[in-house]
């Protein structure tokens, strides 16, 4: 009888236990928890000469339900990085322009693309080689700092 009572005893502990980390692990979920954003397809054209700059492009997945945005970008052997986005105009002329802040939605998912929003890397100190890798350091505002590896390649 009295194993029966330790037995039960054991088994309410270990449920309590895990009930427990249950909640812990939704309530970390709701209210966004540690889970900030996922980068992956990231990739650098190289530069189309010398003194000209090369560009970046990621695809930025949030996965908190907390809005976030990309304030800066840096890259090793670059003086600068400028988040930029493409735009046309009444006249159908398309221009680019930099941006202070990428905004990515709770939940979504922002594209850099060529056409659209992008990195462009100034003042390379080095020509970047096709087929090789290089990090870039992204800082968001909720998340701090992300450092993903790209791959430089033709586009």
């Amino acid at each position: 009888m009295r194993s029966r009572s330790v037995s039960s005893l054991v088994s309410v502990v270990v449920l309590t236990v895990a009930v427990a980390v249950a909640a812990a692990t939704l309530a970390a979920c709701s209210t966004g928890g540690t889970s900030g954003p996922t980068i992956s397809d990231a990739w650098v054209r190289p530069a189309m000469g010398p003194d000209r700059p090369a560009a970046a492009y990621l695809v930025i997945t949030n996965r908190s339900n907390q809005a976030d945005a990309l304030l800066s970008v840096s890259i090793p052997g670059a003086s600068s990085v400028e988040i930029h986005e493409t735009t046309t105009d009444a006249s159908g002329m398309m221009g680019m322009h930099p941006i202070s802040r990428l905004e990515v939605p709770a939940g979504g998912t922002v594209k850099l693309e060529p056409g659209g929003y992008h990195l462009m890397i100034m003042g390379l100190t080095t020509p970047l080689e096709v087929g090789s890798k290089v990090k870039l350091e992204l800082v968001f505002e909720r998340a701090g700092t992300v450092v993903v590896e790209a791959d430089v390649r033709q586009g």
